[in-house]
This record gives structure tokens, C-alpha cells and sequence, in this order.
């Protein structure tokens, strides 16, 4: 049986994965100079993606259509070092959420896989 993440997490707890991520991000010059300064937007598009990628709502899909998450950051240099200043972020944002180890063990995969794909450098 395919674990449902969005289902067991719960819409509050993917919000604060996010907001997690991205108090990290502002810690990390190099990768906040990509974002504008406002985060608020980012941060919802994150919300709306991760709650479609992991079985909740399509608001993402609604609202900005396919991910095409590559294409949509092939404007950015992302290197080897980039993908794991990123995957840090995401990652220390993972342990500040309290969640079966399954789910954590879920999220880890995942976003080691996006990370590795985004790689364009």
C-alpha cells in the first residue's frame, strides 16, 4: 500500500514545511538571492505543489498548470553545490516536523530525487 503523505502529514503540517524551508533558505545568501524579497508568493506556490505532489488538493495544477519543475528553474545556475545547499534547507525543515519515520523516510526520498534531477550545471 502507497502511503498517502498530504493525508498523513496534514494540510498544517505540509504549511510549516514550508515555512520551515524557507526561514532556511533566508539563512543561505547564496540560494535566498534567487527568490524576491517578497517569500510570501513562494511560499504558497511551494504549498500548492507539494500538497498536489503529495496527494492532496490541485490547486497547484489550477492555478499554474503541469510542474514542469525543471523547465521552470533552468533560468538559475544549479550545480552540485546549489542542489545541496537547497536539499539542507529541505532537509532541516523535514526534522523540525513531527511524523512517522516512514512519512520522514518518504520526504527524504522524494526530495533527494528532485534535487538530483534539478541539477543543470
Amino acid at each position: 500500500m502507497e502511503v498517502n503523505i498530504y493525508e498523513a502529514l496534514g494540510e498544517e503540517k505540509v504549511r510549516d514545511l514550508v515555512r520551515h524551508f524557507y526561514r532556511h533558505v533566508g539563512l543561505k545568501p547564496e540560494l535566498r538571492k534567487l527568490y524576491p524579497e517578497d517569500l510570501a508568493p513562494a511560499e504558497e506556490r511551494l504549498f500548492w505543489f507539494l500538497s498536489h505532489v503529495f496527494g492532496g488538493p490541485h490547486t497547484y495544477l489550477e492555478q499554474r498548470g503541469h510542474p514542469m519543475l525543471r523547465r521552470r528553474h533552468f533560468q538559475w545556475p544549479i550545480d552540485g553545490n546549489m542542489r545541496n545547499i537547497w536539499l539542507d534547507c529541505m532537509l532541516n525543515s523535514i526534522d523540525q516536523i513531527d511524523m512517522d519515520t516512514e512519512i520522514r523516510e518518504a520526504l527524504i526520498a522524494y526530495f533527494v530525487k528532485v534535487a538530483n534531477h534539478m541539477v543543470n550545471q
